[in-house]
Parts: C-alpha cells; structure tokens; sequence
C-alpha cells in the first residue's frame, strides 16, 4: 500500500548499539505522508532508539534513510527544524504556566507572534480556562495536551511522539487521540509508539518491533492476518482450571483470558482444530464458537516467537 504513497521517512538497514548490545537491528520502515503510523513494542524494544535516530537524535551505526527528503545521516539539523518530537517525559517548566511555557517555546522556534501562537494553541487544545495555571499542577492528561500543544506551535510536517498517552485516563486518552486526527487530516504526518492495542487500531497502518528486530508492518487487519493465527473462544464457569488444561495440549499456542471469555489460538490451523474438538468432547461445560484473533492475541504471539537480546 504504501509503495504509491508520498513518503515522510524511508529507512533501509537502520542499526544501533550499546555497550556492544545490539538495540535496533537492521529495521527497515516506510511512513506514508499525511497518515498516522503506529510503532508498537514492549518496552526496551528499541522503540525509542528508532524514533531518535529518524528525527536526527541519534546516529545509527549502520543504515540509511531520509526524513521529509532529508538524509538522516547528513542533514540532520534540517530535520530537527521540520520535526516535533514529543518525548515520554514531560519536559517544560513545570513553575510555568501554560501560556508562559507555550509563548516561551513559540520565542525559542522563532514563531511570528508569540504571544497569539500560544493563544491559538491553547484554544485548538481546549486549554482556555487553564492558560495560567502552573505546568506542575496539572494532571498527566493535561500535561500530555500541554506538550502537544508546544509540539506543533513552529508547524512541524511530522510529529514524533513517544508513548504519548503512557499514565494517562482513557478519556485523556481518547481527546488526545481525536487531536492527533485532526492533525493528520491537516497533512501533518504522525508516527506514534504505543503500548495500548485500541490505539494501535486508530492508526492508518501500524509496524512491531521486538528486541530491534521488525516482526510485522501493514494495517491493523493486514497484520492480523499475515500472522496466520486461527482462535477459537471459550466461555463459562472455572475457565482458570480450563486455562491450565489446553496450555498443555499441543496445536494450543496461546491461552489468553479476555473478561468472561478465553481467548484460544494456534498457528496451525488444523493442529488447533483437531486440539479444540478434543478439549470439547471431554468439556461439557463451557460453550466453544470459533472467533476471529484480535490485534492483542497477535502481538503477545510475536512477543513468544521473539528473542530477548537482554537475556
């Protein structure tokens, strides 16, 4: 899909190390223009390291790539001046307030007017009734709002945000996502690191990477069903004792409890089915229907399949 695209960031063979521990390796990746791309991975995934490197942070050690048309290695400044990049951290003056903190970046950037650039972010991120209350006062929602607001105040075509919504309520969570919408639908290009499936879900198309290695890109449902997971789902009483069973029968991959329900998959079609109609001709108690793997059931496989390089 994205091969017809405008592309933001192109990377071939990105490749970093600490202390002789390889971070990233060899991650290639296209972000299309205008669109919401979703990096997800557990943490220490090299999710971070990646999102630096791309914005001109960090030098890989091996690898190429361009950001905005920008060579990563070589133009980096270039791409600093294009880019908002907003870290995990919370990172302005906390004996700030709002408008003071935004009026002092928009100083910073060189933005024309200051003073009204502050006084539209604050509009655009609903901040009105808050501009002169203290940074460190606010909440981990509106702290978040706070430094997305400083984000696009010089008017950057891409936005960088790490684990954005980490700590933050689902309603919090879900106002956020609505702005970073809006932006995308501006033109503004966002790729977004996540922990949290449903915002995995809101993104055009999404990438995992585990221990720096890329285990699946594409759309929500592409990755789904490139994975070649097969789940069937189990509802009724005592499923913990049923959980303990099927994870000891071969062609069962994964047992996940989800609610009221389990969540039952296995890469090999057959070997599961064969496994299911075992497990029920024993099982007279709970009810068996054949479901469809969720984003979730799909990442914690990869995880599985995954080689921790911390080990």
């Amino acid at each position: 899909m994205t091969d017809t695209k405008e592309i933001a960031i192109e990377a071939e063979g990105l490749t970093k190390s600490f202390s002789g521990r390889t971070v990233v390796n060899h991650l290639s990746l296209k972000v299309p223009k205008g669109e919401i791309y979703g990096f997800l991975g557990p943490n220490g995934s090299g999710k971070t390291t990646t999102i630096r490197m791309l914005c001109g942070l960090l030098t890989p050690d091996s690898g190429h790539g361009t950001c905005l048309g920008y060579d990563i290695l070589t133009q980096q400044d270039e791409i600093k001046r294009e880019v908002g990049y907003m870290t995990q951290r919370f990172s302005l003056y906390e004996d700030l307030s709002i408008r003071e903190n935004l009026e002092f970046v928009a100083r910073v950037y060189g933005v024309p007017n200051p003073r009204g650039a502050a006084k539209e972010a604050i509009r655009r991120l609903g901040l009105d009734g808050r501009a002169e209350q203290l940074a460190g006062q606010l909440s981990g929602g509106w702290k978040q709002r706070l430094a997305l607001g400083a984000c696009i105040l010089p008017s950057p075509k891409l936005l960088l945000l790490d684990e954005p919504t980490a700590g933050v309520d689902p309603k919090a969570r879900r106002e956020f996502w609505e702005e970073i919408h809006r932006l995308a639908a501006e033109g503004v290009t966002v790729l977004v690191s996540t922990h949290y499936m449903d915002e995995a879900e809101r993104c055009h198309e999404i990438a995992y990477i585990s221990f720096g290695e890329l285990l699946a890109r594409g759309t929500a449902a592409e990755v789904i069903a490139q994975s070649g997971l097969s789940t069937w789902i189990v509802s009724g009483a005592d499923l913990h004792r049923l959980v303990l069973q099927l994870q000891m029968v071969d062609g069962v991959d994964m047992v996940a409890p989800f609610g009221a329900e389990l969540h039952v998959s296995g890469r090999d079609k057959r070997a599961l089915d064969k496994a299911i109609a075992e497990a029920k001709k024993a099982d007279g108690a709970h009810r068996w229907k054949r479901g469809e793997p969720s984003l979730e059931d799909v990442f914690i496989m990869l995880m599985d399949k995954s080689k921790d390089n911390y080990a």
